[in-house]
């Protein structure tokens, strides 16, 4: 069974930037497509970016459109995602998010495993 393991959160100041990582186990990153979404309390969850399996497809949310960029290390089985000009409104629990599929296919759902989350906060 795929497992996902999100590291990277904390405490940050609004302008700052942060990178998260989505450490994949138990199954080939490299035949996986990914994404990265947020949930705020009290809040749907939003989603902020996904790459595909082979790295050449992104697509990105509204949220965070020209502040995050997604990548991926196949070798390493590492998916990130680089957050800059932290805003008040970022404030979540950060998950990734993973489904079998074809090397270039890119969606913004349909996920099959989901890991546990990390967090950021930002202050002002």
């Amino acid at each position: 069974q795929v497992q996902l393991v999100e590291s990277g959160g904390g405490l940050v100041q609004a302008g700052d930037s942060l990178r998260l990582s989505c450490v994949v186990s138990g199954g080939t990153s490299s035949n996986l497509r990914m994404g990265w979404f947020r949930q705020a309390p009290g809040k749907e969850r939003e989603f902020v970016a996904a790459i595909s399996a082979s790295g050449r497809s992104t697509i990105y949310g509204d949220g965070g459109k020209g502040r995050v960029t997604i990548s991926r290390d196949n070798a390493k089985n590492t998916v990130y995602i680089q957050m800059n000009g932290l805003r008040p409104e970022d404030p979540a629990g950060y998950y990734c998010a993973e489904k079998s599929s074809y090397p270039d296919y890119i969606s913004r759902g349909d996920f099959h495993y989901w890991g546990q989350g990390t967090q950021v906060t930002v202050s002002s």
